[in-house]
């Protein structure tokens, strides 16, 4: 039986489409992992929660490595993602860091207990997935040693991959997409049972939660036209997945255009065109235990 957490998606489902999208972010996340270790004392416990399929824990594994050492734990509620990452992370720590995977969820009543003080914790797109925000990154905070780190990526602007016109039904559809993924978003939150809103930004958030030293910084993810055939790929899982979750959202001529656009046997199927491309900007909102 899929495995679902508390928004309803199947993630093990999406293993392979999220090891395609690591791999593209892999030279941005290196970067931001090596930025947040250099924060740290020596041979520090790093806390990767919701680690998915591995993206940001191989490049923590490789940042504690190239630091002296440490301890990095995994976390997530799906076995399936879990099991890969750690995979993954144990092959960049290459003996030098110890990988320590815990099946938990964020949302359960005591799912960090195991992990006793920790001096950075990172969670990728993960608190918006749970039904009280606020309360997880409060969890977190109860985690984290005194002066430790919280680092949350968490918004950003809209990640772009499509030309405005297609030829391919009305110009415009990835805007028309974006819309519609706002309103799912909405009613996948409305359905989680438990489901509190968190009605401030994450600076406010992270204070909230008894954080101090607040800040946020950005990085970029930028593969431009003409793809490669990773990006191409890439394109045919993300567009898969809007398809999925906005179709009920989106004008009937819409869906029939992006029928055709994932349609292989198609002219215009979006994983043989070479002017797809990725550009995103995710941001990381930073605090520290006092």
């Amino acid at each position: 039986m899929p495995h679902h957490t508390h928004d309803g998606i199947d993630w093990s489902a999406r293993l392979h489409a999220m090891r395609r999208y690591g791999s593209l972010q892999s030279e941005a996340l290196s970067a931001v992992a090596r930025r947040l270790v250099s924060l740290l004392p020596d041979s520090p416990v790093v806390m990767d929660v919701g680690c998915g399929a591995g993206s940001m824990s191989v490049q923590l594994a490789s940042a504690l490595r190239e630091h002296g050492g440490g301890v990095l734990v995994l976390v997530d509620a799906t076995p399936e993602l879990l099991d890969a990452a750690c995979t993954a992370a144990r092959t960049e720590a290459d003996g030098a860091v110890s990988i320590k995977p815990v099946l938990a969820d964020l949302a359960s009543e005591d799912p960090l207990s195991f992990a006793g003080p920790v001096e950075l914790i990172w969670g990728s797109r993960v608190i918006h997935h749970l039904p009280d925000q606020l309360r997880g990154v409060k969890r977190l905070v109860e985690a984290l040693a005194p002066g430790g780190w919280l680092a949350l990526a968490e918004g950003g602007l809209e990640t772009r991959f499509l030309p405005w016109d297609l030829g391919v039904g009305e110009p415009g559809l990835q805007d028309r997409m974006a819309a519609a993924r706002a309103d799912w978003f909405v009613s996948m939150r409305e359905n989680m049972k438990g489901s509190a809103r968190l009605p401030v930004g994450w600076n406010v958030a992270l204070a909230d939660a008894g954080l101090g030293e607040i800040s946020a910084f950005s990085f970029l993810v930028d593969h431009p036209a003409p793809a490669k055939h990773l990006v191409r790929e890439w394109a045919v899982d993300r567009l898969t997945w809007l398809s999925e979750i906005t179709g009920p959202y989106l004008h009937p001529a819409d869906r029939d255009a992006l029928r055709r656009l994932l349609n292989p046997s198609d002219s215009e199927y979006v994983g043989a065109r070479e002017d797809v491309f990725l550009l995103e900007t995710d941001t990381v909102h930073l605090g520290r235990r006092r």
